[in-house]
């Protein structure tokens, strides 16, 4: 049985801690079972026991009891004392009750406290190795609670390996806690492999180690792979939970609704998390001032919420909270600490401003402006200096002309009432204003108060000054006809007192007058006509002369005023044509268009008539008036006139028949548009001339550079056609055609009658022919026209190679470029062509012809169509019968060859 078992097996076994340890024996497969917690003899209160997994038992429990009170049992399964417990020899035991109240189902867990003090140090035997029922490819993560108060060297584990049977092992390890940092804090013993820790360990600084076991022989041998050991240290609630800020500040708007989130604290635990070591619970423990309680937090999130609407800034505008959080989900065991929260409550606008004097009376003198009369003042018992405290002020009623206008000192609050337009004392005495005040920001009350205003009334005195004379209204009209004669007298400007509202004792004084036109009476102000007047004067605008009067009390107080006066209009104008210089184009206008005007007022304007000023029967006889409508006329020329200036007189007559004459100088020219005619006067004989315009120069221009490049053109074209093109015979493309040495499929081409060039071809050939011809090397094809001579194929036998009658010829090729006629080649081809069709279809002993059926190497895929002609490559054992049936092949060379 020792020899079958495999070698290189480890093997760890659980072993208990003489501290808090935990350790659940599972027995088979079944769920809540025993439970055996290693503990010291002696439990201080409040301290971890150990751990029970109750979700491997019970998932649905939602009730956890524990059956000795001493001991008291966490949702995680955390188990601890509720006070001071000392064991005896003898074991400890409880139950754990897992309910659940849905439907009432139970379940228990037994829990065995043991109290053991020391740890066999015994070596495995082979036979105890043999009998072990179960073998572990690695051993059980071990664990060891961080803080632990020992004794020292505390037992964690025995590493074993099945070797221990066949040799002699040493156990080692190695890792962080044994030759790493930090050092020596694990070791194991070399015979046994019992694994021991020297000291406490800080979870918070090392939360595992992973240690590596070896398993030597005394010669070094390694009968076993490292095997790799967790050790995991177990937490102990030893920090306390810490709020992130020593004093957490708020604020939160007065008047908020039940429910409005102020803050939010936060705490942080360094124990290890998703334990009940970190779980924490927040909870406000005090309030400053204690009543009434506004403020609740959310045990889980640390939100702080109101739990009152009648947060008023203007009673209380600061809270103070002290504030907890409790690890242990809140457990009285658990680690705490406390912070402050302070909450300042903001400020909305609750609160109107109002006046603090419902009615106030001031007083000004007339006349005077931009001065400060009255300061209001104002109560609001919202923030200083925030726009729920600023007031606006406004003017509700008593100002329709403008004269206030009330404004904020942004230092005090108060409103400054000033006067921005005069008040008159003969006008009105007293003036009631009525002034309201609202905040910068809207108010916050219901919609039913919103619209409550404080209001006051302001009573202004207007005070009564000795004043200069008065120009009002400041400007005055008069009317006076065009043509009054000089020395017309009429009204003319009125100044007051405004305490008598008379105008005696009041001297008047003509300021400015453009065109000196009037005088004015010093006493009376009245005016009188110096110059003629005349309304259509560049100086006048609309028919009204301005000039300015100042007026002077006897205390030489003066006011100014401006005197307008409206010139009447009378017909003194006859209408006129103010443009004189006309232009005609004949070749394109036989008439022109004149328009009339007249600067006197349409009543005495059109409708015009027009006619021919003129005595002379030569006016009458060139020219033509039209009327065209009340302004405009058309004058035309008659006759056909020689181009050339003239002078036509034209009158022009109003509605009343007064008139003017107009003399037009009148342009006959040869244009097209009128500015390109410029009239000149010839020196020699007085006449004109007509002198073109740019454009028609310019028309002159681009034709003589037309011309120039049409006989360039001409010029170029006849030089290329002097030298003569070189052409080939008309029919050399249809009887000379023979093809060989075809590399790539090539182009089926027809060639003109009208022309071939000619190329030579310089090859000189080796062969038993002398004759002399040309040939045409074109696309890889070679096109021989052989002349002179007799020439076959029997010379140029050869198997076996590729041949063309290139290599018939006994010298250099000559190339004879002059043209042929059809005759001629006719006859040149005809009797060649019929040999070698006869050469191809048999020999004198009626067979086929040798040098016909010749071996050429391949050089690419052939015509879809097959061979026009009679030499293919065929293999002997192919047959020939082909030969015998060419007719339809044959006709196409031929005709190809004959047809011109």
């Amino acid at each position: 049985m020792a020899a079958a078992r495999p070698s290189g097996f480890w093997s760890g076994a659980l072993c208990p801690q003489l501290l808090v340890t935990l350790a659940i024996l599972i027995i088979a497969s079944e769920a809540c079972k025993n439970v055996t917690l290693h503990v010291p003899s002696k439990l201080d209160a409040k301290k971890l026991v150990g751990r029970v997994n109750l979700k491997e038992c019970f998932k649905s429990a939602n009730l956890i009891h524990s059956s000795d009170p001493d001991f008291h049992i966490l949702e995680d399964g955390s188990v601890y004392t509720t006070n001071t417990i000392l064991l005896s020899l003898e074991k400890r035991s409880f139950t754990i009750l897992l309910s659940n109240t849905e439907n009432q189902e139970e379940k228990k867990i037994f829990v065995f406290l043991e109290h053991q003090t020391k740890v066999l140090k015994k070596r495995h035997t082979k036979e105890k190795v043999l009998r072990r029922a179960k073998r572990r490819w690695a051993p059980i993560p071990c664990s060891m609670l961080e803080n632990s108060l020992g004794p020292f060297p505390l037992f964690l584990q025995q590493v074993q390996s099945d070797t221990a049977q066949n040799y002699t092992i040493y156990y080692s390890i190695r890792g962080p806690g044994v030759d790493q940092e930090p050092r020596n804090l694990f070791y194991v013993e070399r015979d046994t492999g019992n694994l021991y820790c020297t000291r406490a360990v800080d979870r918070e600084q090392y939360e595992s180690f992973e240690l590596i076991a070896f398993a030597t022989t005394p010669d070094g041998y390694t009968p076993e792979l490292p095997l790799p050991l967790l050790i995991k240290i177990e937490d102990e609630n030893d920090n306390y939970p810490i709020f992130t800020e020593e004093t957490y500040t708020f604020t939160i708007l007065e008047n908020s609704r039940v429910g409005s989130t102020v803050g939010q604290v936060c705490a942080t635990d360094k124990d290890e998390p998703d334990t009940m070591h970190t779980r924490l619970k927040y909870s406000i423990i005090g309030q400053v001032p204690p009543s009434p309680t506004l403020f609740s937090m959310h045990p889980s999130t640390g939100v702080i919420t109101t739990t009152s609407s009648q947060l008023d800034r203007e009673l209380i505008d600061k809270y103070q909270l002290k504030i907890k959080v409790q690890d242990m989900d809140g457990q009285y065991f658990g680690l705490q600490t406390t912070s402050t929260c302070i909450i300042n409550i903001g400020d909305v606008n609750d609160h109107l401003p109002t006046f603090t004097r419902t009615s106030y009376v001031t007083s000004v003198k007339e006349n005077t402006v931009d001065v400060e009369i009255l300061r209001v003042t104002v109560e609001d018992k919202d923030l200083v200096n925030t726009a729920n405290w600023r007031a606006n002020y406004t003017i509700l009623k008593g100002n329709e002309n403008g004269n206030f206008k009330i404004v904020t000192d942004p230092k005090t609050n108060e409103g400054i009432l000033c006067v921005v337009k005069p008040l008159n004392y003969e006008e009105k005495q007293q003036v009631i204003v009525q002034i309201g005040v609202v905040n910068e920001a809207p108010f916050s009350r219901e919609a039913s108060s919103r619209s409550a205003m404080s209001t006051a009334t302001v009573t202004v005195n207007v005070e009564d000054q000795d004043e200069g004379p008065e120009c009002n209204p400041p400007i005055q009209t008069v009317r006076m006809k065009e043509n009054a004669a000089v020395g017309t007298t009429s009204n003319g400007y009125k100044a007051y007192d405004p305490e008598t509202r008379s105008s005696s004792g009041i001297r008047y004084k003509k300021l400015t007058d453009p065109t000196g036109w009037v005088t004015v009476d010093e006493n009376t102000g009245s005016i009188k006509v110096f110059r003629s007047l005349d309304r259509e004067a560049e100086t006048i605008r609309n028919g009204i002369y301005n000039i300015t009067i100042l007026a002077s009390d006897q205390k030489g107080r003066t006011c100014t005023g401006t005197l307008g006066i409206i010139l009447q209009d009378v017909n003194d104008n006859g209408p006129f044509i103010p443009k004189r210089q006309v232009t005609i184009c004949k070749p394109t206008m036989s008439s022109a268009e004149i328009v009339a005007v007249d600067p006197d007022e349409p009543i005495n304007g059109p409708p015009f008539d027009f006619s021919l000023e003129s005595s002379s029967s030569e006016v009458q006889r060139m020219w033509r008036l039209e009327k065209i409508n009340d302004t405009a006329a058309r004058l035309s020329y008659q006759n056909d006139p020689a181009f050339g200036k003239y002078v036509v007189p034209i009158r022009v007559r109003d509605r009343f028949g007064l008139s003017s004459v107009s003399s037009l100088d009148v342009t006959l020219c040869d244009c097209i548009t009128e500015n390109d005619c410029t009239f000149r006067v010839d020196p020699r004989t007085g006449g004109g001339g007509v002198q073109l315009g740019k454009w028609a120069i310019l028309a002159i221009l681009l034709g003589i550079a037309l011309l120039f490049c049409i006989l360039f053109t001409l010029v170029c074209g006849a030089s290329r056609t002097s030298k003569p093109p070189k052409v080939i015979p008309d029919d050399l493309a249809q009887q000379n055609l023979i093809v060989s040495n075809t590399e790539a499929p090539g182009d089926d081409k027809v060639y003109s009658v009208n022309g071939f060039t000619t190329q030579t071809v310089g090859a000189s050939a080796q062969g038993v022919c002398g004759t002399v011809g040309s040939g045409v090397n074109n696309g890889g094809q070679t096109i021989e026209m052989v002349k002179g001579g007799h020439q076959t194929l029997e010379s140029c036998r050869g198997a076996g190679h590729h041949h063309t009658l290139d290599s018939c010829k006994g010298g250099r090729v000559e190339v004879d470029n002059s043209r042929y006629a059809y005759s001629e080649w006719h006859s040149f081809t005809q009797p060649r062509l019929g040999e070698k069709v006869h050469l191809c279809n048999q020999d004198e002993n009626h067979k086929h012809a040798q040098d016909y059926v010749l071996t050429y190497n391949y050089e690419g895929r052939g015509s879809v169509a097959g061979s026009v002609g009679c030499c293919s490559e065929r293999q002997e054992e192919d047959g020939l019968e082909f030969l015998d049936n060419l007719e339809p092949k044959f006709r196409t060379l031929a005709e190809a060859c004959m047809k011109r």
